[in-house]
Parts: C-alpha cells; sequence; structure tokens
C-alpha cells in the first residue's frame, strides 16, 4: 500500500502553487491589450499614425499574453516584444513635438 501524497508545502522546491497566479497572469495581459486599445482610440482623434500603432500593438499584445499563459516557455518572446513596444513608444514620443 503507498501512502497518499499531501498537499504540497509552500516554499519547497517542486511544490504547485494551488492558487490563482495564472488566471491573474491571463487577466492581467487581457487588461493590458485593453487598455492599449483604449488609449489608441484617445490618441487616434489627434493624431493618425500613433494611434494606429498602439490599436496594432493590442492584439498582439492580447495574443502574446496567451501564447505566454498556454505555453511558459515563450516568456523570452514576450520579454522582447514588451521591449520592443516600449521603444516604439518612446521613439514616436520623442518625433512627435
Amino acid at each position: 500500500m503507498t501512502p497518499t501524497p499531501g498537499p504540497p508545502t509552500p516554499g519547497l522546491p517542486g511544490s504547485r502553487d494551488p492558487g490563482l497566479a495564472r488566471e491573474r497572469t491571463a487577466l492581467a495581459w487581457t487588461r493590458t491589450a485593453l487598455s492599449f486599445a483604449a488609449v489608441g482610440g484617445v490618441v487616434l482623434k489627434r493624431e493618425i499614425v500613433p494611434g494606429l500603432i498602439l490599436l496594432a500593438v493590442a492584439p498582439a499584445i492580447y495574443v502574446l499574453g496567451r501564447l505566454a499563459y498556454t505555453r511558459p516557455d515563450k516568456l523570452k518572446l514576450v520579454t522582447a516584444t514588451i521591449v520592443a513596444v516600449a521603444l516604439v513608444a518612446l521613439v514616436v514620443a520623442l518625433i512627435r513635438p
């Protein structure tokens, strides 16, 4: 007869988090994509090019967030994309007076 394992002890290597961290992360990606879309819509009223850039980035953020949620090995791709988006935003902010 083999003993049944108990719940994992927090802090031990190999223990799994029974919480909702992954779901919160997925919701955060969705919220970020919606924020980019909302800001893109507001910016689009004043400036066409930056607004279109922000609107184009919103679906990419959503898709990459879903990829990171379902495939954690894609985290490097998501990190590189976030850095690229930040650099594009910086360039747009510096080019526009």
